[in-house]
């Protein structure tokens, strides 16, 4: 993008110091109808290129925050399933004193 705005740069001096000359020269006419065709041409470039920046920046924050969503979630299954591991470990624990307490009364 740099590159459009310093040609863009360089037309424009280009075409000031053309407005300075004898411009009943038909090549001289000639080359401001060039330079200033040109510039068009880059000016409608440059639109385009800032445009299409402008979709990607909104794309950009449209996927980082589905992305923090998707991290949210993740870290929301990973807390559940750790209080899953723990209450299989409760329930585990409870069964082993349940099945000591039952082996007490058999004996």
């Amino acid at each position: 993008m740099n590159s459009v705005i310093e040609k863009e740069k360089k037309l424009n001096l280009a075409l000031a110091k053309l407005k300075n000359l004898n411009l009943k020269n038909p090549d001289v006419k000639k080359n401001i109808e060039n330079l200033s065709s040109q510039k068009n041409q880059l000016e409608i470039e440059k639109q385009e290129i800032e445009e299409k920046y402008k979709s990607l920046i909104n794309d950009y924050n449209s996927l980082s925050k589905k992305l923090d969503e998707l991290q949210n979630q993740e870290k929301a299954e990973q807390k559940r399933q750790i209080e899953f591991s723990e209450k299989i470990d409760e329930l585990n624990q409870e069964t082993d004193i349940l099945l000591d307490e039952i082996d007490k009364w058999q004996t």
